[in-house]
């Protein structure tokens, strides 16, 4: 059952953002004012729009110098053309590889038009090789992206804050919740 509705939740959630991509060319959804702005970095390279680019959540505490770190994004492209991700640089990594989900190399990745791409975990993804320094949760960074046709962007993202705390009383700052309160 729990299966079931993840599989629909994220069905509607991607239903949902691909709608709101093409019918408010991706600038905002939901208020009139445009001033809605998505979780992760997001940019345009040409006509190709970067949605939720982000970092990986760092899984037990920072990635450490020598990590392989997964980096996620969406892209959508409204331009005529097929377009191709060819890669990605940055200075904290000795370089960034585009993989599968089971982290071998893939190569370049087709950005066909009005089709929404999902680079993210258990799917082909970007990978920061070998960083060079630590990077916590919270943490900024800059990655630069490479297209065939949209040519590059430099975006500042940033690696996941991590979302759960198994035993909160652990954790600095937290506390768990008085009971019947």
């Amino acid at each position: 059952m729990r299966k079931r509705l993840t599989a629909q939740w994220r069905r509607g959630v991607l239903l949902l953002v691909t709608g709101c991509l093409v019918a408010a060319g991706a600038a905002a959804c939901g208020d009139a004012g445009n001033e809605h702005n998505p979780p992760g970095a997001n940019a345009r390279a040409g006509p190709v729009l970067i949605r939720y680019a982000h970092i990986a959540e760092p899984p037990d505490g920072p990635w450490e110098p020598g990590d392989d770190a997964p980096f996620y994004l969406w892209l959508f492209n409204q331009g005529e053309d097929t377009d191709r991700l060819l890669g990605a640089e940055t200075t904290v990594a000795r370089s960034v590889d585009i993989v599968r989900a089971d982290g071998t190399v893939r190569g370049p990745v087709d950005v066909p038009t009005r089709k929404l791409i999902e680079l993210e975990k258990g799917r082909t993804h970007l990978l920061l090789r070998n960083l060079n320094r630590q990077i916590r949760g919270g943490d900024y960074v800059w990655v630069t992206l490479r297209f065939e046709r949209a040519g590059e962007v430099a975006l500042q993202v940033h690696s996941q804050v991590p979302t759960y705390v198994e035993d909160a009383t652990d954790a600095p700052g937290l506390t768990s919740p008085s009971p019947g309160g």
